[in-house]
């Protein structure tokens, strides 16, 4: 059974290239950064994954150094950047909107924050160049950003960081541009590119499935707060937080009540809990069996099917609620239809959570 505190703020080690230290942000009246703590290690990816609004792109623009916070420190490598200036920090940011100049060639919008900061121009021809073939752009450092594909595009943003050669690389949900195929192709290449390069990240998304699959670890964000930080696959497993498992992936939650340590499920199984009294139990649709028929204690009526690939999504009307269901699919098994008796049952009651109501 997994049963997960309410996450704190995560302790910092002096290891961290990157430390986030009770950062809070106001602005007015309005607080939308409060006690925010986190460390990145190197070459570590970070997501900040949360709704609108939760306090993700700004914890992000203080890192940047575009706002300062109210209180609180980020360090990188020891180092507390709050008072250092945007250009002096050692950060590169890829924008939403890529910022690319439309009047300079790809080689000269890759090579143009060299170019402020006075370096010689052989020099920057030739990180420009080592820049355009990691990105899998040679060749290309001629033409405009309007003659590029959305992708290419994108890669140049990315080589116009990287070509600074930032201690901490920024991503403000820099996908959000792209087609829908074009994107997981683009989040798989771009990990493997910072991860070859042994880069350490922050990236930033509102898109659960784009956090799990660029992540290392993911932190997830409500209202300001830092909910829980974990690895994605302890994210999906154990979420620390009702708020966490309802907005990572499906989850199915009933009422329960807790006694002497055990809480009984709607099909007759329990687990144990240190809670007491009313709770909220919490199941994911693949830990739910689904049978035709009237065959044990928690049944229901099948209100909707439809397969998705090799599996089948059943929608069901309980007296704990509406639950869902993925189940394989099975051609040659009678299917239930929609309107008939079904009986449902947790297959394993040590992947269920329990929270307090």
């Amino acid at each position: 059974m997994m049963q997960v505190p309410v996450a704190k703020a995560e302790q910092a080690t002096s290891a961290a290239v990157l430390r986030i230290a009770a950062v809070s942000k106001r602005f007015g009246s309005m607080t939308v950064l409060q006690d925010c703590s986190l460390s990145v290690a190197e070459g570590e990816i970070v997501t900040l994954l949360g709704p609108s609004g939760c306090g993700k792109t700004t914890l992000l623009r203080c890192i940047a150094g575009f706002w300062n916070p109210e209180e609180g420190a980020i360090l990188i490598d020891g180092q507390d950047t709050v008072q250092t200036p945007v250009n002096r920090r050692p950060v590169g940011v890829v924008f939403q909107s890529y910022a690319l100049f439309p009047h300079l060639t790809v080689a000269e919008n890759i090579g143009y924050g060299l170019r402020m900061r006075g370096l010689p121009k052989t020099e920057i021809a030739a990180r420009v160049a080592a820049a355009l073939e990691t990105v899998s752009l040679s060749g290309l450092g001629g033409r405009y950003p309007a003659q590029l594909s959305g992708g290419q595009q994108q890669r140049v943003a990315i080589a116009r960081v990287l070509v600074l050669e930032p201690r901490v690389l920024l991503l403000d949900e820099p996908f959000n541009a792209l087609d829908a195929k074009l994107r997981g192709a683009m989040q798989v290449d771009l990990r493997q590119l910072i991860k070859r390069l042994g880069m350490t990240a922050i990236f930033v998304t509102h898109d659960q499935e784009e956090a799990l699959t660029m992540s290392d670890r993911i932190a997830v964000m409500r209202a300001g707060r830092i909910e829980q930080v974990a690895p994605p696959e302890e994210i999906f497993d154990r979420p620390a937080t009702a708020y966490v498992a309802d907005f990572i992936g499906s989850s199915n939650f009933w009422q329960a009540e807790a006694q002497a340590g055990r809480v009984i499920l709607p099909d007759g199984q329990d687990l144990s809990t240190s809670l007491t009294g009313p709770v909220r139990v919490m199941s994911r649709p693949h830990n739910l069996s689904l049978q035709p028929g009237a065959l044990g204690p928690w049944q229901g009526r099948l209100l909707f099917q439809r397969s998705v690939g090799a599996l089948v999504e059943y929608h069901v009307t309980t007296d704990s609620g509406d639950m869902r269901v993925m189940a394989m699919r099975r051609p040659a098994a009678r299917q239930p239809v929609e309107g008939d008796t079904v009986t449902l049952g947790v297959i394993d009651p040590g992947l269920c959570a329990v929270y307090e109501p």
